[in-house]
């Protein structure tokens, strides 16, 4: 028997140098800008000094990544919001996306 896993974690794709201006220049174009650009600046400095003192990219690549989740996820919230629908029983995102990780 083997103590290796019977699957391999798939790798994220990795990030192109210019991703977060890209999700940046996204949010300011968006609905949303008002609240979701200094969000995404917050959550941006923080990840920023983490990475400093971590010598480690990762807390960046997360925050892109989720920022990226968000912006995907948005038209289909915005929809399901339009239809009028019981919203009671939703699920907060951070937890799912948390559960990705």
């Amino acid at each position: 028997m083997s103590a290796q896993p019977d699957r391999a974690p798939v790798p994220s794709a990795p990030l192109s140098p210019n991703a977060a201006a890209q999700v940046l220049a996204q949010l300011r174009v968006g609905p949303r800008a008002d609240i979701w650009v200094p969000a995404f600046e917050q959550d941006w400095a923080r990840a920023l000094e983490d990475s400093r003192h971590s010598y480690s990219l990762s807390p960046l690549h997360d925050v892109v990544r989720t920022w990226q989740a968000r912006l995907e996820a948005a038209p289909a919230v915005d929809a399901f919001k339009a239809s009028g629908r019981d919203d009671s029983d939703g699920v907060d995102l951070a937890d799912i996306l948390d559960s990705h990780r």
